[in-house]
């Protein structure tokens, strides 16, 4: 149950009406900021609550099957507060945000009326609209251990394993060329073999997109020179010399576990479950069954 001021809760059942809502976001990269539908700034203890965004919300609503609320947020993208650039690189992906009621007139007086995080958000122009998840929308992800031929974990993590600090699974390169929005010829990769990055990670170390990570879709070698393509393009054009990390990308095959990574031991996944063309076969006169004849998921 909230916990209403009694100040506060005098002047709402007086029907007044010097009342705003209040929006601090909490991104995942430590930046705090804070937001309001009132025409002046609001302060939220040390936080300042910027007016003249365009913030504002739709109706709150709830579900009991804990779906997504249709809830959302909307307003323009300005260099002094919201970026389009911010938004593309995905630094506002999963943020934390408080939504308050504040009495303007006194801003000691609030209430807080939701917590969730930042969902899909759209962007059309100089405005974009985002949508709010409140905390129960985590109760309705699904969770657990899925039997899967491939492996569950994530190359790097705990349940795999393996140091992704090891020079053999980690590379350091620039751009040398750029070939594509997302594509271009690294230096500093001659070392290995195609497709060891791909599946894998980049992170840029220098350039318009520092600090900002993408997944590589494909890792070939062409005339002697490492060629990377990237999943999604980046927020800034990528630029000759920029910088960049890279990780060893993983399949999550049996025999990639065991064969580039000797990691047999820890592999999560269950290579002998038969697949939907075994399930459909059937026998067939003088023995066997129907269909394709299927090598072992550990080839």
């Amino acid at each position: 149950m909230r916990a209403i001021p009694s100040a506060l809760q005098t002047k709402l059942d007086s029907g007044v009406t010097t009342l705003a809502r209040c929006w601090v976001v909490h991104r995942r990269d430590g930046v705090v900021q804070g937001f309001t539908d009132h025409d002046m700034d609001i302060a939220i203890d040390a936080i300042t609550c910027r007016a003249g965004t365009g913030f504002t919300a739709s109706e709150a609503s709830s579900r009991f099957d804990l779906s997504v609320a249709d809830t959302e947020i909307s307003g323009a993208l300005s260099d002094a507060s919201l970026s389009e650039a911010d938004l593309a690189a995905g630094r506002y992906d999963a943020a934390k945000i408080e939504t308050w009621l504040v009495d303007w007139s006194e801003p000691t007086l609030r209430v807080l009326t939701a917590r969730g995080s930042l969902g899909e958000v759209k962007r059309e122009g100089a405005a974009f609209t985002a949508e709010l998840r409140g905390l129960a929308d985590l109760l309705a992800q699904e969770s657990g251990r899925f039997y899967t031929a491939k492996c569950g974990a994530d190359l790097g993590d705990t349940r795999c394993g393996i140091d992704l600090s090891n020079p053999a699974y980690r590379g350091m390169g620039a751009v040398s060329t750029v070939t594509g929005t997302s594509q271009f010829v690294a230096s500093g990769l001659d070392g290995f073999i195609a497709t060891w990055f791909s599946a894998g990670r980049l992170t840029w170390s220098s350039g318009a997109n520092a600090g900002l990570s993408v997944e590589i879709k494909q890792h070939r070698v062409e005339s002697d020179h490492a060629v990377l393509s990237l999943w999604q393009a980046m927020a800034e054009p990528i630029g000759v010399g920029d910088a960049f990390v890279v990780t060893a990308g993983c399949d999550k095959a049996f025999a990639t576990c065991r064969n580039r990574f000797a990691n047999s031991l820890n592999f999560r996944g269950f290579p002998h479950i038969p697949g939907n063309d075994f399930v459909m076969s059937y026998p067939k006169p003088g023995g066997g069954t129907t269909g394709t004849t299927y090598g072992s998921a550990y080839d």
